[in-house]
């Protein structure tokens, strides 16, 4: 469910489960965390682009795998994958986003946990999870960290959906390339970055870490206690009934 190319020094990890809109099951969230650990241990790498399989960049969890489990799994799955997403400013080597088509609940966040963001202009930014009865259960840190708590809780309600400029200009996304165009950018800057000496790239990212993810084990763990919560309720029922999940 993972795909890997390597150019040179830049490494592309790309989430193809296209049929599924590259939705996060365990599969592919355990592939994914395996893979960039590899690509981190690997001297001649010096920066990854994480994308989607189009036409999406992400759905978010896969919902059908998680109708078939209870809250308490549903709890351990979506820690697990907050674990892989935190382990993303933790590592040594930058990842840059590359989002076109839809990043959606989960692939919003994932994107936001990434060092770089490049999105596509017409790339569609959704978080759903309000609307469908329950609070993101990982990752809301990074999100705080790009755009501020105010503008944070007003994505996080999900009444409105952004365009690729929209994210880029409210600080979602750090740069916004033409339609089809956000792949090619965001290797053309992992080229740049992979040039650059690799101590000082990682003293970098190892010096900002603390600044930016901040309390995110702690928030993550607070987000999945309010999601397992929110999901006992009737709007959350609603929507996770539709997938099999019996609460």
């Amino acid at each position: 469910m993972i795909k890997l190319e390597r150019n040179d020094r830049v490494a592309t990890v790309t989430l193809d489960r296209a049929e599924r809109r590259n939705a996060l099951n365990t599969v592919m969230v355990e592939e994914l965390d395996r893979t960039l650990a590899e690509l981190d241990r690997d001297e001649t790498i010096g920066a990854v682009v994480l994308t989607g399989a189009a036409p999406s960049f992400c759905a978010g969890s896969d919902l059908k795998e998680l109708g078939k489990m209870n809250l308490v799994e549903m709890a351990e799955h979506e820690a697990g994958t907050a674990g892989v997403a935190r382990r993303i400013g933790l590592r040594g080597t930058p990842v840059i986003a590359a989002v076109e088509g839809a990043a959606f609940g989960g692939g919003f966040i994932l994107a936001s946990c990434c060092d770089l963001v490049v999105t596509g202009a017409d790339a569609r930014w959704d978080l759903a999870e309000v609307p469908n009865g329950w609070l993101p259960p990982w990752g809301l840190q990074a999100l705080v960290s790009r755009v501020g708590a105010v503008t944070a809780r007003r994505l996080t309600w999900g009444h409105e959906v952004l365009s690729g400029e929209d994210a880029q200009r409210l600080g979602v996304a750090d740069y916004v390339a033409a339609s089809d165009g956000a792949l090619a950018h965001a290797q053309e800057l992992a080229a740049r970055i992979a040039a650059l000496p690799v101590p000082a790239v990682a003293s970098t990212k190892q010096f900002f870490s603390q600044l930016i993810n901040g309390e995110a084990e702690v928030t993550d763990a607070m987000a999945n206690r309010v999601f397992i919560n929110n999901c006992q309720h009737d709007a959350a029922k609603a929507t996770l009934s539709k997938f099999g999940v019996k609460l």
